[in-house]
């Protein structure tokens, strides 16, 4: 899509760090040269929540404001309720373009598999609208997001600009530095790992007991240096290009192998 050609499109926005984090803001500054923008994003944060949607109680789509011809809604959902919503009831068009982010930490790796950023990114994707989220690898609330908002424009620029194969979306993550101590950009393959997680058992005022969960990231593979993990350790924006067939292909002729008789 040449932007130069062509009416400006229509980008939704969301996140998962709730309708007053930091990175939306920039994410705003990203995009808005591009394009008519709309935002939906939950009103608190909904972290950790992946692809999941709400359906035993109401959901809510609240309108804040519009500035600077933007206009913003605030959603009591995760952030693929905020996406279902945008294209089904607050949109009187289908969105040339999502983006998701920029998100107070990593989404590398087998992050993808829990983070709301990213579940919203996939239902993008799921619709046949080409797909991005942003990350940042600072969990501070006082994140610099300069160089995640340097590249980030970049990036969409050239997305806008010649397209996604369909039903193919983008992880993009940004490691925590300055702008000019970024190498580059790394087009690579999510890294095989896994969160080793720990419960915290703890005791609460009415001597009831509960749970904190806590842990660290396992790289089962730290010296392979085609991954994200290896791009951002080494100061690469990694861009990983994402599927929503999930699919082992390669199983296929080994489960007929070993099924064929039954």
């Amino acid at each position: 899509m040449n932007i130069e050609k062509q009416n400006l499109p229509l980008i939704l926005l969301t996140n998962d760090d709730g309708i007053q984090a930091k990175g939306l803001e920039w994410l705003i500054e990203i995009v808005k040269p591009f394009g008519k923008i709309i935002v939906v994003a939950p009103e608190k944060a909904q972290s950790g929540m992946s692809n999941a949607i709400t359906i035993h109680t109401p959901v809510r789509a609240t309108f804040v404001n519009e500035k600077d011809n933007i206009k913003f809604y605030s959603c009591n959902g995760t952030p693929v309720d905020c996406i279902k919503l945008g294209l089904h009831q607050l949109l009187d068009t289908k969105p040339d373009f999502i983006v998701s982010g920029i998100n107070h930490g990593s989404n590398a790796s087998i992050s993808i598999i829990y983070s709301g950023t990213m579940g919203a990114v996939i239902e993008g994707c799921i619709n046949g609208i080409p797909s991005i989220g942003f990350s940042l690898s600072d969990y501070s609330k006082v994140a610099d997001f300069k160089a995640a908002a340097h590249f980030g424009r970049k990036i969409f620029q050239k997305i806008l600009n010649h397209g996604l194969p369909k039903y193919t979306c983008l992880n993009v993550n940004v490691p925590k530095v300055q702008i000019e101590d970024i190498k580059g950009i790394k087009v690579c393959r999510q890294a095989k790992g896994a969160w080793k997680e720990e419960y915290d058992k703890r005791i609460d005022p009415q001597n009831g007991v509960y749970y904190w969960l806590t842990g660290d990231f396992d790289n089962f593979e730290p010296d392979a240096d085609d991954t994200d993990e290896w791009a951002l350790r080494n100061n690469y924006v990694s861009i990983v290009p994402i599927s929503i067939d999930f699919t082992s292909y390669t199983a296929i002729e080994y489960l007929k192998k070993i099924t064929n008789e039954i």
